[in-house]
């Protein structure tokens, strides 16, 4: 029934796939959209299932599967890349043991990739869920997720 309260929050019009999909994904402690999911906006807004799937797989920050409470997102943008983004994703896969794609064990953290957060004055950047982080170096990277993991 919490899902169907999700829904209610938007008229079921067309232009509201992209606000329900997030909030439906923001509903789910693992942060993505199960297949069930999927199935209520395409009959709320009376749009084939096949599409609802194509816009969901479309943008990468939209999940189909399980990730961390935390989602890290490094931009890979020319501009990040040139400032050493490379570096971040290192240290990242180093101090959380995993590849991107995939979550900690823990299920804290997920780390992924972004062709672009639009940040570029303050590459490299990363976001952590909704929050920006810019002028980033390893060492500042560790100590982000040294206060995440306290936080949790």
């Amino acid at each position: 029934m919490e899902k169907i309260r999700v829904l209610k929050r938007f008229e079921p019009k067309r232009e509201n796939i992209l606000s329900l999909l997030h909030a439906l994904q923001r509903s789910n402690p693992q942060n993505y959209l199960e297949e069930d999911d999927l199935k209520l906006v395409s009959s709320y807004l009376s749009l084939p299932l096949s599409f609802v799937i194509s816009v969901a797989t479309f943008y990468s920050m939209f999940s189909l599967k399980p990730r961390g409470k935390y989602i890290i997102r490094v931009c890979e943008s020319p501009p990040c890349h040139l400032m050493g983004s490379g570096s971040l994703v290192d240290a990242l896969k180093d101090l959380l043991r995993i590849e991107v794609g995939q979550t900690t064990p823990d299920g804290l953290f997920t780390l992924e990739l972004s062709s672009c957060l639009g940040v570029c004055g303050v590459a490299p950047a990363l976001m952590v869920n909704e929050e920006v982080y810019g002028n980033l170096t390893p060492e500042k990277v560790r100590s982000l997720i040294n206060d995440l993991r306290r936080e949790k």
